[in-house]
């Protein structure tokens, strides 16, 4: 594999990999506090989670591109055109398809669960990492495999607040669209059949935890 397939490749699962993490140790508690909402306030935030699903992708990167360019309120940082700066951008787009699946399988857990544990003195904490987190197993690793997925084939983000920096922030969406513009038609093919078949495995994977009996 050459080096101008195999940088992409790296740099793209390194992202990947760091955003669900993050994802993960930020999407999943906020998934079970939404859970625990109701009324106006709960549709509000439901909302602004899942705004990224139908905001643009250009839309969101450009904005981040004025938070945290040369002029923006993060500038000292440097965090533009940066893999930092990829982090931040993929957890903010990728963050509903964590919380999602999450909150679905928190909401397919029977009250009565928490309601026992809570008369025996079983504390919030406790009831969170003891029985939210394992019976809710499936959705969350549903949610880590989306957000994986989804970032590695992340394109209008990565490019309005990561660039096109060889070695930096490169990453496969983007080697893809540099192939296609030199009409390389082989390399865009190689890169574009890989990323199918990857996503392909993970929807069937997702398939697979979502019919997965849920234990009660």
């Amino acid at each position: 594999m050459s080096l101008e397939i195999l940088s992409p490749l790296l740099i793209s699962l390194q992202l990947a990999a760091v955003t669900s993490v993050i994802l993960l140790i930020i999407g999943v508690p906020l998934a079970f506090w939404l859970n625990q909402l109701h009324g106006i306030w709960r549709a509000v935030l439901e909302s602004i989670v899942a705004v990224p699903l139908v905001l643009p992708p250009t839309v969101l990167g450009f904005y981040l591109l004025l938070l945290l360019g040369p002029n923006g309120m993060f500038a000292p940082l440097e965090l533009v055109f940066s893999f930092p700066g990829l982090v931040i951008g993929s957890v903010l787009f990728s963050l509903p398809f964590m919380v999602r699946p999450a909150q679905s399988a928190f909401e397919g857990i029977a009250p009565s669960v928490f309601e026992a544990a809570a008369c025996l003195g079983v504390g919030p904490w406790q009831r969170f990492f003891l029985l939210a987190l394992p019976l809710a197993r499936n959705g969350i690793l549903s949610g880590l495999v989306l957000s994986f997925a989804h970032t590695l084939g992340e394109f209008g983000v990565v490019l309005m607040v990561g660039g096109n920096i060889p070695d930096q922030t490169r990453v496969l969406s983007i080697a893809i669209f540099d192939a296609v513009e030199r009409a390389d038609y082989a390399q865009a093919h190689l890169l574009s059949v890989g990323l199918v078949l990857f996503s392909f495995a993970a929807m069937v994977l997702v398939a697979w935890l979502n019919h997965r009996k849920q234990p009660q």
